[in-house]
């Protein structure tokens, strides 16, 4: 019988919630405040996470948000393999997860679509 999840899965929802919590506590960066890690992909021979950010904010500029996540990705690492003890912690890549901001947006044309229909 197959397990219901792979070791890549399980792995890579631990690092998830092993990286939130480390930026919630042990990051001192001001540009992290606020900033939620929402998804993480494995490479197949777990040499590679590409890692998914948002900000409180949707529409605040993503970059000075990276560059802080960029420049703790060393403390990161490391503290990921201190705390699940990987043989080879993987690598750990950033990019800007924009599907609140989308959502707002498309929360905002439907607004905007159904008030003619309210007001007739």
């Amino acid at each position: 019988m197959p397990r219901e999840f792979s070791r890549n899965q399980r792995l890579g929802n631990e690092v998830l919630r092993t990286l939130n919590e480390l930026l919630q506590f042990e990051t001192k960066d001001p540009r992290l405040d606020g900033v939620t890690l929402t998804a993480l992909e494995l490479s197949r021979d777990l040499s590679v996470a590409r890692v998914y950010f948002s900000a409180l904010d949707p529409s605040a500029d993503a970059a000075p948000v990276r560059q802080g996540l960029e420049n703790a990705a060393g403390f990161l690492r490391g503290r990921l393999g201190r705390t699940i003890k990987l043989r080879h912690v993987p690598e750990l890549r950033f990019e800007h997860d924009d599907s609140a901001a989308e959502g707002q947006r498309i929360s905002d044309l439907i607004d905007g679509a159904l008030k003619p229909d309210s007001a007739g």
